[in-house]
This record gives C-alpha cells, structure tokens and sequence, in this order.
C-alpha cells in the first residue's frame, strides 16, 4: 500500500535532493514514495504539483551538476522564455570546464568549455569582459553590459558583474583569485533549513550564447526556429549576434553558426512557420519576406506570412495567426482580390507532404516568372 501524502512546508514547490531531506528529519525514504512527490533522476525529487516542463529537467539537473556547469543551449533558451526550444522529456544541455571529467548522467548532454579569456581590445565598462569556447563551437558567455551589477567576490577574489539574461533570471559569476568564472547558483527564497539544498533558477547562459550554442549543437531546422524566437522576443538581436558569430569566427561550429543566424528572421510567429520557410530556401527557392504587408481593397493592409513580392506569391499557414478582425480564410481571399498567388499550407501538409507544398510553390513562382 502506498505511503498517505506528506508534504512538509519547506519542500512545497521545492525540488530537492531526497538524501538532503531525508537527513534533516523532513521526510522518510518510505514517505518519498508517496504521490506528493516525483522523483526526476537519483536522489532528486519535486513537488509533484510543479509543471512537467523543461524548466523543471533544467531544476533537476542542476542539483547533481558541480557549480562551475552552466545550463546552456536549447536548454538556456527555454529558460529565457523560448517555450518550444526544449521539452520535459529532452536532454538538458550543459557547459562545463573542458578540465573537468564529469560522468554520464540519464537526461543531459554535456558539452566541454575551455578557458575564460580576455580578448584583446575587449573592454570598455566597469567589469571584465567573460569570455568561453566550446568544444564542437565556440561560445560567449556571458558579457558585462550596462546597468549590470557588482556582487561581492570570495576573499581573495575580485568582483565581476552580475547579467540579467532576460525574464527576470539573474546569472551570478564569480572569479576567484586562482580560477576562471564559476557560476553561484542563487539561494531559494524563504528557505528554512540551511543545508538542505533546494534548486531555485539555475545559472544559464545569456540569450546571445545560447543562440550561438543552439546554431552549433542543435540541427539547423530547430535551431534557426529557436533563434527566430529569440529575435522575435527582443532576447537577442542581429547585431548581438553578428558580434558573437565574427569573435567566434575561427572556432569550429563557427560557419555554421553564421549560416543558421543568416537563416533567422525575428518576424517568424512559430517554429513551423520558421521549419517552413527555412525548408522551402534549402530546397533552392528564392528567400521569401516573412510578414510582408499588403495594401488591398479600401486601402486595408494584411499581412502575407511568406511571400515573394516580386512574383505576388504568397504562402499562408493554417489559421491560428489570424489577424486581428481578419480570419485567415479572409485573408487569403483579400490577398486573392489583390492580385496574389497564395499557397494556404497546414501543419499536416507540412509534416507529411513538403513535397508537394515546394511542387506547388515552384509552379507558382514559375508561372509568375521566375527562373531557377
């Protein structure tokens, strides 16, 4: 028979190390087994109320991780707020010192980092500028910028900046006097019981790095989709990402990264939107405009999400992007009346017929001129 539903005050909404618990007296090894609790990997148990997100893998995670790792990559831009960049089910992503050996663990993809440095001419606040490569592609992270912080170093240290990723989240670094940055996982509010380690929000990379992290790692139709994301919600931008693509030009990953960041478009609404269009450049058509406006009857504007206005075609995916008092199917038929060619494409056609959406873009444009 199941254990009743204990749940201590301290532990509500918590994630936490059952072995950490269980020695302060909260809980017993036989009450972690009730339905109050999910256990996410060894040892490391939540609040079984909490949301099944990636948020909370990232959470989990960071409790059996050493305090140097960085969540990073997808990972770190789920945490900015990029909801379709990780699930609860996907591997979280890590950065860790390319020094340290850290085993294989169910759920994580560990990637190695090399030494902070100094690049020449950086500079120009009041805080050194941090800089890391990745093994398999290089990476910033994160950069002092205005407005940022001071926190106290260690004794012996000196004191760095502290950086606002965005929505919120603050990543703490600090820089011992004999070390390289180490990232300082901040302390739970409210928390009660000193040694009993709870995961608040873990230290992740900044939106600009996990952009570059995610253009190398990941492959490039979900990658140039997340980093359209970050774009689109004001997290990055193209010049932030210009500038890590050109000081990480001679790492490996880094012509690929700037591949996917020409890719990007801060216009596209959803990952499928993005897997769209992307798929339809990689296929040899021309680049189309994301949200192209068009000026229709009585001088009313819509917007096309992808078109080729030299040609006036169109492509209009499925209806859950209508404008605002102006359905989808009306929409199309204003773009219509106006003189355009418009593809309406589903998911479902997306998903299991790209074949015949490029057919059909192909004669479109063809039939309004243009040439491979």
């Amino acid at each position: 028979m199941p254990p009743p539903p204990h749940r201590p005050g301290v532990l509500a909404w918590q994630v936490f190390r059952g072995s950490d618990a269980i020695r302060q007296g909260l809980v017993s090894e036989h009450q972690l087994r009730s339905s109050a609790w999910l256990r996410l990997r060894h040892d490391v148990y939540a609040d079984a109320r909490l949301d099944r997100d990636h948020a909370l893998a990232c959470r989990a995670a960071a409790l059996r991780l050493p305090p140097e790792a960085v969540i990073a990559g997808p990972s770190a831009a789920y945490l900015h707020g990029v909801e379709h960049a990780a699930s609860f089910v996907d591997d979280v992503h890590v950065l860790v010192p390319r020094a340290m050996r850290l085993g294989p663990q169910r759920g994580l993809r560990v990637h190695s980092t090399g030494p902070y440095r100094q690049p020449a001419g950086a500079g120009g606040g009041p805080y050194p500028t941090l800089r890391t490569a990745a093994e398999g592609g290089g990476t910033a992270v994160p950069a002092t910028a205005g407005g940022d912080t001071a926190v106290p170093a260690p004794a012996g240290g000196r004191d760095v900046a502290v950086v606002p990723p965005g929505g919120g989240l603050r990543t703490a670094l600090r820089t011992p006097a004999d070390g390289p940055g180490i990232a300082v996982r901040p302390v739970p509010a409210g928390l009660r019981v000193a040694d009993l380690r709870t995961a608040g929000v873990p230290v992740s990379s900044d939106p600009t790095s996990a952009a570059w992290e995610t253009a190398v790692w990941l492959e490039p139709l979900r990658a140039v989709g997340i980093v359209d994301s970050l774009l689109r919600q004001g997290l990055t931008s193209r010049a932030a990402l210009a500038d890590v693509a050109a000081r990480n030009a001679d790492r490996p990953g880094g012509r690929r990264a700037r591949w996917v960041f020409g890719l990007a478009d801060p216009g596209a609404r959803s990952p499928a939107e993005s897997e769209l269009r992307v798929r339809l450049v990689l296929a040899g058509l021309p680049r189309p405009a994301v949200r192209h406006p068009v000026r229709v009857a009585a001088g009313l504007v819509v917007h096309a999400d992808l078109a080729w206005s030299a040609y006036r075609v169109a492509v209009a995916r499925d209806g859950r992007h209508a404008e605002a008092g102006d359905g989808h199917l009306d929409r199309i038929a204003r773009l219509v009346g106006a003189g355009w060619l418009v593809l309406p494409v589903t998911g479902r056609r997306l998903r299991h017929d790209f074949p015949g959406v490029l057919r059909e873009a192909r004669a479109a444009l063809g039939a309004r001129g243009w040439r491979p």
